[in-house]
């Protein structure tokens, strides 16, 4: 789950690491008063989406009065921002926050993430602030330095201090973030964060740091024990079709092909769409419909796959391990036939009862194209959906 970046501010505030003076405001009116009551001569204001990038797309702006703060929250709220990182559609802005631009002399990266190769969280720092850091590792991987934290121990003292040094931080700044670092990580072990990345962090004239843009994500997993954070989320930030998806289950996400994949397991969904790129054609979505699938999930996944007018074929593609096949081909018939399916289905099953699974879909009466390995199905899911062989 996401966090605004007004959200994430006020949970580094609540552990004393220093943010921005602003407020969070969802109309013209409230963005001027909000500027008139934060001192300064300039304000930030910047639209409140779960996306990367908002400066570059317009979404982060000056503004040098309190008027001129409230005509730019009125050209951006009701409006979808459209960031490298949001796709075509855009996202929402329902909120700004307008903010003290701060008065730095170095911007930095600063990031934690579950490393989930070594089971530790790894804190990462970056001399270069305000950039993609996947940008910045692959142009120059010895900018990005990593410590690796023992969950027994801690992050260390020395391990702040060898980040902090790494960063190129003189003593007093150094000794500064250094204080700073162990609340970080408490932070997001006790709310169960996934990433918590700060770019850039700021360094101001006077040593200290400061939370210039702020990224939080909260483990999926872990909001039933997080009920504040859960209570945080914004829907209105998420596809419909999405947000509809994880009631009955399902992981969905939309793409902007035509061929819709239906498969349980999010590896197999991934190696599902790369053969169907490698055919010559484009996939529509992902679509996990998980390991336990039921006669009734599947019949929402065909939903939601329908709702999408792009979509000209289906491709099914279940590996039967912890649930039979033949369940699943009884699932898949008693789907189409309450959806009433109307364009073409390619289903390959293999695992435990394939075979049987198989019989069931020839015996079902229905137009329902089998294939017996995972090469022919993505061919035959190309074809029905007007694409040529592959390229």
């Amino acid at each position: 789950m996401h966090l605004h970046e007004y959200q994430g501010k006020a949970l580094l505030a609540q552990i004393g690491f220093p943010v921005p003076p602003g407020r969070v405001v969802r109309s013209p009116g409230e963005a001027v008063r909000a500027a008139s009551e934060l001192p300064g001569a300039a304000w930030l204001v910047k639209a409140q989406v779960h996306s990367g990038g908002r400066g570059k797309a317009g979404g982060v702006r000056r503004a040098d009065s309190p008027e001129e703060v409230g005509r730019v929250a009125r050209e951006l709220l009701g409006t979808r921002l459209v960031t490298a990182q949001s796709g075509g559609r855009g996202l929402p802005v329902e909120a700004v926050l307008v903010e003290q631009p701060a008065s730095l002399v170095r911007e930095l990266y600063l990031a934690m993430l579950v490393d989930r190769r070594r089971e530790r969280v790894a804190v990462l720092g970056a001399r270069s602030g305000g950039m993609e850091i996947e940008a910045l590792a692959a142009e120059d991987p010895g900018a990005v330095c990593s410590v690796s934290v023992d969950p027994a121990a801690g992050l260390l003292p020395y391990q702040c201090r060898r980040l902090a040094f790494a960063l190129g931080l003189d003593a007093e700044a150094a000794a500064a973030l250094g204080r700073r670092l162990p609340s970080l990580y408490r932070l997001f072990v006790e709310r169960d964060l996934s990433l918590l990345e700060i770019n850039p962090l700021g360094i101001t004239d006077s040593g200290g740091p400061v939370a210039v843009d702020v990224k939080i994500q909260v483990d999926d997993n872990a909001l039933y024990r997080q009920p504040a954070l859960a209570a945080q989320a914004d829907p209105g930030q998420e596809e419909e079709l999405e947000r509809a998806a994880r009631q009955f289950g399902l992981h969905y996400i939309r793409l902007d092909g035509d061929i819709a994949c239906m498969v349980n397991g999010a590896g197999l969904a991934m190696g599902t769409m790369d053969l169907i790129k490698l055919q010559g054609g484009n996939p529509a979505n992902f679509l996990d419909v998980g390991g336990g699938t039921t006669a009734e999930r599947v019949a929402e996944a065909f939903k939601l796959i329908l709702s999408d007018p792009k979509v000209r074929a289906i491709l099914v593609n279940i590996f039967g391990g912890i649930v039979r096949c033949d369940l699943i081909a009884e699932g898949i018939i008693q789907a189409v036939r309450e959806v009433r399916v109307t364009v073409p289905v390619v289903v390959r099953l293999e695992g435990t009862n394939a075979a049987l699974g198989r019989q069931l879909l020839s015996e079902s009466g229905l137009d329902l194209m089998g294939a017996d390995d995972f090469t022919e199905a993505a061919r035959k899911a190309v074809a029905a959906a007007g694409g040529g062989p592959a390229r």
